[in-house]
């Protein structure tokens, strides 16, 4: 049977009511979260080192210059560190390379950048765990963490992705990441809140800077956590990044296309939380949307090559293929104890002949009534596309609406499909 996309089945255009609270002024709040500090510990100028991860967080650039002036002001001399783990090719060129991707620069923020990814080892746990830190983190006489509270792809904790992550795995630089990676299959990820304790005992976390962001991926709430609550603080936060986040609201998809994974939109470049599907040695997970097929289209050109998480997908194209950086794909994937999630799918040269191969291979036995979803990635929500086939569950949701006429998917010709435009 061929199965022909560009007649059916048909699509609209379909825009999500998705929590939005964005941070107009990042300067005051980040002033206001630390007017009741006190810092009658630090002594002028010391050295503040502060630790800064590798995702897309929306405005970190001004996040972080907002916090150089800040300690400027104190006079103490803050320096970046990327705290990233092994991302970047895991070499210093790579490291800042991602941060001036970010607009984090000298220039930019106002302090220099120190990517050397030589690291001193900072403790052991009972579980034999061994605990490394940036040497220039070590050697500071503070430092602060700065990253995004969020649900993780790999697994469920009450400390996931925040500041306790990049204070034990992303400023250990890869041989931290490394090592908790390895370990975790054996111990699990609990080791990483076990693991910050530990760090937090040193007396060298002058403060974490916490931000959430809404569902449409905006700063929504930015704390400032002492070193004596930070754990605990984090939890609550994890709740309200969960309570936040945006999903795909159709359940029981046959083909879910992607129009680009990357490491700027996910640590393995599509959310698993958004896609429902998961696979590596520390576990699997199949659950909502339930999806039976992914599509993969593009590697966003902010990935910089990096393809960590394609091995998720079941059809992707040539062209995607083509962008990836083999090195930093593998380096990334093994380092993270995935093998598998840098593992390429069977890959063709259109996104026609890869609809086809997945309709084929999902059961679909009438294209018209395929249920068919197609999103711009994982963190990018609001708007999406999907097939007839959800008319009526669009139609009984609130939080639905039906932007455009129905319609087949628009291919040029090349028999890839055009750009979505909407009106956001």
């Amino acid at each position: 049977m061929i199965f022909d996309f560009s007649k059916s089945p048909q699509f609209a255009i379909i825009r999500q009511d998705i929590y939005q609270n964005k941070i107009q002024d990042i300067p005051a709040a980040i002033y206001s979260s630390l007017m009741n500090f006190a810092f009658d510990q630090i002594q002028p100028e010391q050295t503040v080192a502060i630790a800064v991860g590798s995702r897309g967080i929306d405005r970190i650039d001004e996040v972080v210059a907002t916090l150089v002036n800040f300690l400027t002001a104190k006079n103490l001399r803050p320096v970046i560190v990327p705290a990233m783990g092994s991302h970047g090719g895991a070499d210093e060129k790579g490291q800042t390379d991602i941060l001036f991707g970010l607009g984090i620069t000298q220039s930019t923020v106002g302090a220099p950048v120190e990517g050397d990814m030589a690291v001193t080892m900072a403790g052991q746990l009972s579980s034999g765990v061994r605990i490394f830190m940036a040497k220039t983190a070590f050697e500071a006489d503070w430092i602060i963490p700065v990253n995004r509270i969020k649900p993780h792809t790999k697994f469920n904790s009450p400390v996931e992705s925040g500041l306790c992550k990049l204070l034990t795995i992303g400023l250990g630089k890869a041989e931290g990441a490394r090592e908790f990676h390895q370990k975790a299959v054996r111990h699990g990820f609990g080791i990483i809140e076990e693991a910050a304790s530990a760090v937090l005992r040193l007396n060298k976390v002058l403060f974490g800077l916490a931000v959430v962001e809404d569902g449409r991926g905006k700063l929504s709430h930015i704390e400032a956590l002492s070193s004596s609550d930070l754990i605990e603080k984090e939890k609550d936060l994890l709740k309200e990044a969960y309570a936040n986040m945006a999903k795909i609201p159709l359940n029981h998809i046959d083909i879910l296309i992607i129009d680009r994974i990357g490491k700027d939109i996910s640590g393995i470049g599509m959310d698993s939380n958004v896609t429902g599907r998961h696979r590596d040695i520390v576990g699997n997970f199949f659950t909502a949307p339930y999806v039976k097929r992914i599509f993969v289209r593009e590697l966003s050109p902010a990935s910089d090559g990096n393809a960590n998480g394609i091995g998720l997908a079941d059809v992707t194209t040539s062209r995607l293929v083509n962008k990836m950086d083999m090195e930093k794909t593998r380096i990334n994937a093994i380092t993270a104890i995935s093998p598998e999630k840098a593992a390429i799918p069977v890959h063709f040269d259109s996104d026609m002949e890869c609809l086809r191969v997945c309709a084929a291979t999902a059961g679909i036995s009438q294209l018209a009534l395929a249920r068919v979803v197609r999103i711009m990635d994982t963190k990018n929500l609001q708007y999406f596309q999907a097939s007839r086939a959800f008319e009526r569950e669009i139609l009984s949701d609130i939080k639905l609406e039906i932007t455009s006429a129905w319609s087949p998917l628009k291919f040029d010709n090349q028999n890839n499909i055009k750009q979505l435009q909407v009106n956001s």
